[in-house]
């Protein structure tokens, strides 16, 4: 059983689409749960508003707390995304989902994006490994990386993206000198995220 929790952000009576936004966070620990307030479930709150204004009575959106910090072999992010999934469906019936995730949570959204009901992912300044893989065919998939990130290597994230598989559209931005906490040109990575997740569910 998962302890993560899902936060509504907007919850419209008959909404076209659902966003669910996933935060990252290093672990703190032993399975450390996570704190509403920590700096890394923070950074997607200004993101989650940006996203419900511009999607205003048409897109449900909802902020995932993770069950707990971190990434580990028996309870990762990716389980916690894939429930969140289950959760926005039986709250919301069967409508198409964007995923959109900072580094760790990233990550997760790549990873848990080949859910059937998942039209879209946005990772920003994701910490993804050389042998991350999945089948993100018939998927829009949009990876927002700053060029001073020194925590999630843009490299890294430049060989995932060269590595999905033909069918899936695919479009790499780079920040010039964001950094991998997006404090500096915070509003370039909320706008890229809004707008991409804005045009593919609403059109």
């Amino acid at each position: 059983m998962t302890h993560a929790r899902l936060v509504p952000v907007r919850t419209p009576r008959s909404p076209e689409g659902v966003v669910i936004l996933l935060h990252g966070g290093a672990s703190r620990g032993e399975q450390v749960m996570v704190s509403p307030t920590q700096l890394s479930v923070l950074r997607m709150v200004p993101i989650a508003r940006r996203i419900a204004r511009a999607g205003r009575s048409r897109l449900a959106v909802h902020r995932l707390l993770n069950s707990h910090r971190g990434w580990d072999s028996r309870t990762t992010p990716v389980m916690d995304a894939r429930w969140a999934i289950e959760q926005v469906r039986d709250q919301h019936g069967d409508l198409p989902v964007a995923l959109v995730g900072h580094s760790l949570g990233g990550r997760a959204a790549l990873l848990a994006g080949d859910d059937p009901h998942v039209r879209c992912v946005v990772a920003l300044n994701p910490w993804v490994l050389p042998t991350d893989t999945v089948d993100l065919r018939g998927r829009r998939v949009l990876v927002v990386h700053g060029t001073d990130d020194r925590v999630a290597l843009p490299s890294r994230s430049a060989d995932f993206v060269r590595r999905l598989a033909a069918g899936t559209e695919v479009e790499r931005v780079t920040i010039e000198g964001g950094r991998h906490a997006m404090l500096r040109h915070g509003r370039d990575f909320e706008e890229w995220a809004t707008d991409f997740v804005v045009s593919t569910l609403l059109g």
